[in-house]
């Protein structure tokens, strides 16, 4: 049955990055990154394409909103929410260009970037992880098995140990997630109710 072998397939893909101890590494290095930039006064931005730039609006919300409880919100956001640069952008000088461009014109030094990619291809988010190095931010690329292109080009790739792009998509919410609560609960513990 489609149903069943489809969840068997997410928990299966997840057991891997449980089972992986240098994932999980990362994973916490990843929050601790994203800890230590809220703390010195930087930001967190994301950015991705289709579903994973769903993910990356979906993730920023979670810091700038909440999580699990009431807190301040945390800088943070997905930097294809502004349509009319966007499309500018696309149209004057190309689509490979719209995240870079944003980065250059509100990233700074001790920022974080994180690159959502299931390919790890992308060019516009390879851009945006070139243009984020340029300027001192961590960079993070959340991306499936072999990292792609990106691999090599991030502080910390998160390369989820599968090739089926709705079982890596899942697994970079699920991270997203961990990461997040991570932060909180580093952050606000004391404010917990």
């Amino acid at each position: 049955m489609k149903i069943k072998e489809s969840i068997i397939e997410s928990i299966e893909t997840k057991k891997r990055i449980l089972d992986n101890p240098v994932l999980i590494e990362i994973i916490e290095n990843v929050a601790t990154a994203c800890t230590e930039a809220f703390c010195n006064g930087n930001k967190v931005l994301f950015c991705g394409n289709g579903g994973s730039a769903a993910d990356a609006q979906h993730l920023a919300a979670e810091f700038s909103g909440r999580f699990y409880f009431d807190r301040a919100p945390l800088p943070s956001e997905a930097l294809h929410v502004n349509t009319s640069f966007l499309t500018a952008v696309a149209n004057d000088y190309s689509f490979d260009e719209v995240y870079s461009r944003m980065v250059r014109g509100i990233g700074n030094q001790g920022d974080v970037l994180i690159g959502i990619s299931t390919s790890g291809n992308s060019g516009n988010i390879i851009k945006a992880i070139e243009t984020a190095e340029e300027l001192g931010m961590i960079t993070v690329g959340l991306t499936g098995e072999t990292g792609g292109k990106m691999r090599g080009l991030c502080d910390y790739l998160i390369n989820v140990p599968s090739t089926d792009t709705p079982r890596i998509q899942e697994s970079h919410i699920m991270i997203g997630h961990i990461i997040c609560d991570i932060v909180e609960s580093s952050l606000f513990s004391s404010d917990k109710n």
